[in-house]
C-alpha cells in the first residue's frame, strides 16, 4: 500500500501528531478540519462564518491533493449544537454542484479550541 502525508500552508497546521491529511492508495483521509484562519489563526463568530472557514480549509487541503468536493465519498459533521444544523446543513450544500457523498452529522460537548464545528473528509480518486 502506498500512504503519503498531504500538507498545505493553506490549511491550519495540525495541533497534535497528525496530518493534515493521508493519501492511501485511491483514497484521501482529511484529518477533522476546525474553523481556524490558517493565515491569521483567529476563528470567526458565528456558525456561518465557522461553517465556511471549514469548507476553506478543506478546500485547500483537497486542492494540495488535486481533488475537488467531486471526489468526495463520505463527511462526518460534528456540532456541539445541534440546532445549528439547518444553517450548517444550507452552507455545506452550496459547496457541491455533483452527487452529494455519504454524511453522519453528530451533536458532540465538546471541540479543539472551543468551535462549534468540525468537518472530516474522505475522498477517492
Amino acid at each position: 500500500m502506498s500512504k503519503n502525508s498531504i500538507n498545505t500552508d493553506e490549511a491550519p497546521a495540525a495541533i497534535g501528531p497528525y496530518s493534515q491529511a493521508v493519501k492511501a492508495n485511491n483514497f484521501l483521509f482529511v484529518s477533522g478540519q476546525i474553523p481556524v484562519d490558517p493565515k491569521t489563526g483567529q476563528i470567526p463568530a458565528s456558525i456561518e462564518e465557522q461553517t465556511h472557514q471549514v469548507m476553506k480549509n478543506i478546500q485547500a487541503i483537497l486542492n494540495k491533493a488535486e481533488l475537488s468536493w467531486s471526489h468526495l465519498v463520505k463527511t462526518t459533521i460534528f456540532l456541539t449544537d445541534m440546532n445549528d444544523f439547518a444553517k450548517v446543513n444550507e452552507i455545506y450544500a452550496s459547496y457541491f454542484s455533483e452527487t452529494f457523498p455519504a454524511r453522519e452529522c453528530v451533536q458532540v460537548s465538546a471541540l479543539p479550541k472551543n468551535v462549534s464545528i468540525e468537518i472530516s473528509v474522505i475522498a477517492s480518486k
